[in-house]
C-alpha cells in the first residue's frame, strides 16, 4: 500500500493526460479510439448517456477480470486508475482545443499512448479494455501494444453506424499512432548505437583511442585465433567521429554498426567518447 501511495501521483498524471486526449482531442470531433472512453463517447451520442458514467460502469466490470485474472496487486493498481479515470474525464474540460481534425486526432492518440504506457509501466492501468491486454500479455506473450490494437479495434468499428466511414477511418488512424508510440516506449527510450570494430593490426591502439585504459575486449567469432574486436555504445552523433577515429588506425578495419533500442548498466547512460578530452583527440 505504501508503493502504491508513492505512485499516486504518476498514475493521477497520466489519468489527466489521457482525460485531456480524450475530451479535447478526440472527443470533440467525434472519434471514439477504442477503449471504454471510447464507447462512452458512442453511447453518450447515441443515447445521450454521460461518458464518465459508461466509463464508471464498465470499468467496475473489467476489474473483476483483472482481480481473477492479473491478482490482487494489479486489481488494487488498476482499482485506483478505474476511479480515477471517470473522475478525470468528469472534470476535465470538454472543448475543441484543435481544430484540425487530423492535428486533433495526431495529438490526441500520442498523449493517450503515452499515458498508457505510463500506467503499463508501473503494472497499472485505467481500467477498461486496458485490462484485456495485460491478461494477453501475462497468459499468451502478446505484446501489450498489439493487444491494446485487437481489443479497440472492436469498439472502433462501431464509429461506422454512429459517426459514419470517416470517423471510422480516424479512429482506425488513432488506433495505428497509439501502438506505435506505445511500442516506441516500451521498447526503450535511450536508443543508442552499438558498434563492432575488428582490426588485425590496431585493436589495441583503437581501444586506447576511444576508452583510455578502460574498456574491455572481446574475443570475435570467425577469425583467426588472437584477433579481437571492441564492442562500443555510443550515441548516434558520435559515430562519424569514431569512423574517423578507426580510419585513422587502420582503413581496412571492420566497422559494424546497428541500432539498440535501450541500454542499461555501467557504460549504459554515456557514450565512451563524450570525454572532451578525447574529442580533443580525434
Amino acid at each position: 500500500m505504501k508503493n502504491i501511495l508513492k505512485q499516486l501521483p504518476v498514475v493521477m498524471i497520466a489519468i489527466a493526460i489521457m482525460a485531456a486526449s480524450i475530451n479535447m482531442f478526440l472527443a470533440p470531433h467525434n472519434i471514439a479510439a477504442g477503449g471504454v472512453s471510447g464507447i462512452g463517447v458512442l453511447l453518450e451520442w447515441a443515447v445521450g448517456i454521460d461518458r464518465a458514467v459508461v466509463v464508471m460502469v464498465l470499468n467496475i466490470g473489467m476489474l473483476v477480470l483483472a482481480f481473477f485474472f492479473l491478482g490482487r496487486p494489479v486489481f488494487i493498481k488498476s482499482l485506483i486508475g478505474s476511479l480515477l479515470l471517470p473522475v478525470g474525464l468528469a472534470l476535465m474540460p470538454e472543448m475543441m482545443l484543435v481544430q484540425d481534425r487530423m492535428l486533433s486526432v495526431i495529438f490526441g492518440s500520442i498523449l493517450f499512448a503515452i499515458a498508457v504506457a505510463i500506467l503499463y509501466r508501473r503494472e497499472s492501468s485505467s481500467g477498461g479494455t486496458t485490462i484485456p491486454p495485460l491478461i494477453m500479455k501475462k497468459y499468451a506473450g502478446v505484446n501489450t501494444a498489439v493487444g491494446l490494437l485487437v481489443t479497440d479495434m472492436v469498439v472502433v468499428v462501431f464509429n461506422i453506424f454512429v459517426f459514419g466511414m470517416e470517423s471510422f477511418l480516424f479512429a482506425v488512424l488513432s488506433l495505428i499512432i497509439t501502438s506505435v508510440v506505445m511500442t516506441y516506449i516500451e521498447t526503450g527510450m535511450n536508443r543508442k548505437k552499438a558498434v563492432v570494430i575488428t582490426s588485425r593490426s590496431a585493436t589495441e591502439d583503437i581501444r586506447r583511442d576511444i576508452f583510455g585504459e578502460g574498456g574491455h575486449n572481446i574475443k570475435t567469432l570467425g577469425t583467426e585465433e588472437g584477433d579481437r574486436a571492441l564492442v562500443v555504445l555510443l550515441d548516434d552523433k558520435d559515430y562519424p567521429s569514431l569512423l574517423k577515429l578507426v580510419d585513422e588506425r587502420d582503413k581496412s578495419a571492420l566497422v559494424v554498426a546497428y541500432n539498440v533500442a535501450e541500454a542499461h548498466g555501467i557504460g549504459g547512460e554515456r557514450s565512451p567518447l563524450d570525454n572532451e578530452e578525447r574529442k580533443g583527440n580525434i
